[in-house]
């Protein structure tokens, strides 16, 4: 007896699946977006490109290591009245996720560093010292 191949009756999904598969396409996906470092006489900005993004999206801290951390994270919730109508052969940007950290500068101002979200791009203004509150912190420590 020779062995039969059966047929799947369902084929435009098994064209796609093969077709679309990740040795045809590469993931655009796992990239990360583009961020931009800008220095001026009174501050740093940190640009990250977050196109639909919203500001619950982000979440940004400070570490120990003087470190900060920018996540962001987004899951696109599909509603039931477009799961009864849509049929998907490949979804691959339900969900988006990144990390990014960078060492501070040692003249940032932890305590007064801000963040925004406007036209797609999270900006996060890193405020430098002044002269006199540099003053402040290369103080001689006198010996007793």
């Amino acid at each position: 007896m020779t062995p039969t191949r059966k047929y799947n009756q369902n084929w435009l999904p098994s064209i796609f699946n093969d077709f679309f598969d990740n040795d045809w396409m590469v993931r655009t996906n796992a990239t990360a977006p583009a961020i931009n470092v800008i220095e001026s006489e009174n501050d740093y900005k940190v640009e990250v490109a977050a196109p639909g993004m919203t500001k619950d999206d982000f979440n940004i801290h400070l570490t120990e290591d003087n470190e900060l951390v920018i996540t962001m994270e987004r899951k696109n919730e599909t509603s039931e009245e477009d799961k009864k109508n849509k049929r998907y052969l490949r979804r691959e940007f339900s969900y988006s996720k990144f990390q990014q950290a960078l060492v501070l500068p040692e003249d940032v101002v932890k305590e007064r560093i801000g963040a925004n979200v406007a036209d797609g791009v999270l900006t996060i203004e890193l405020p430098k010292r002044t002269p006199e509150e540099k003053a402040k912190v290369n103080r001689v420590i006198e010996i007793r």
